[in-house]
């Protein structure tokens, strides 16, 4: 990897995950803004180039850190990954976070008026995210897993009922941006996830959970984003082209 500057900050993260800590140290966002070059990102934070590039550079050249190279799976393989591992971490943690987040709320409320917006802005999360997760498990991701099955046979594009792949693809993404733009606000009313002095120890787990959770949702919309989208829309252009 060379000449950071001039990529984008998904192809960078996209070729070595562990780049990301890179960008979430900086505050710089890597999943739902990650189609902007690293310059474009330090113009806009008023950061030093330099800086960034010489962590970046650090971390990729130390190739003996762990670092699953996702962009080099098959697209069904990695359509399955984020089912069974995102789509479910997703599915498990919400009742109990929304559980959580309103024990907290009835304890602190009233001393910290912010937890109502917090746990309103997660159950709309929460809400808009298991719908999102079955459009991809039922029409996107069955889809993705036809192509690759078709041009492992010899066979023709498979017929979808979306027409290119690019247009459900385009609608992911949107929800994509809501979700990431609707944790910046979470992160920003928690204080990036810090427990006031009055907080009790459940207060502690639930922001703990929250930070977890938005973790996990900027690896998975990572992973869709920048790695199994643009290369289903490869796959689908390499039938099309034929």
């Amino acid at each position: 990897m060379n000449n950071f500057k001039e990529k984008t900050i998904g192809e960078i993260v996209a070729e070595d995950y562990r780049a990301a800590a890179v960008f979430e140290s900086f505050g710089i966002d890597f999943c739902c803004g990650g189609n902007i070059t690293v310059n474009e990102a330090c113009q806009q934070k008023s950061i030093n180039t330099d800086e960034i590039t010489d962590k970046l550079t650090a971390i990729i050249n130390n190739r003996q850190g762990t670092s699953v190279d996702f962009k080099s799976w098959p697209l069904d393989l990695l359509a399955d990954y984020i089912q069974k591992k995102h789509h479910r971490y997703v599915e498990e943690k919400t009742p109990v976070l929304k559980q959580y987040l309103e024990k907290v709320w009835q304890a602190h409320g009233d001393r910290h008026p912010e937890l109502l917006e917090i746990k309103q802005a997660f159950d709309a999360s929460a809400g808009e995210l298991a719908m999102h997760m079955k459009k991809e498990e039922l029409m996107l991701f069955p889809f993705i897993r036809k192509m690759v099955q078709a041009k492992s046979s010899g066979q023709p594009l498979p017929q979808a009922p979306f027409g290119k792949v690019q247009n459900p693809i385009q609608n992911m993404m949107h929800e994509h941006d809501t979700e990431g733009d609707r944790f910046k606000k979470i992160s920003a009313l928690s204080n990036n996830y810090t427990v006031p002095s009055d907080g009790c120890n459940t207060y502690m787990v639930t922001y703990a959970m929250l930070k977890e959770f938005e973790d996990d949702l900027h690896m998975h919309i990572h992973l869709e984003n920048n790695i199994l989208f643009p290369k289903a829309i490869e796959l689908e252009n390499e039938f099309i082209k034929n």
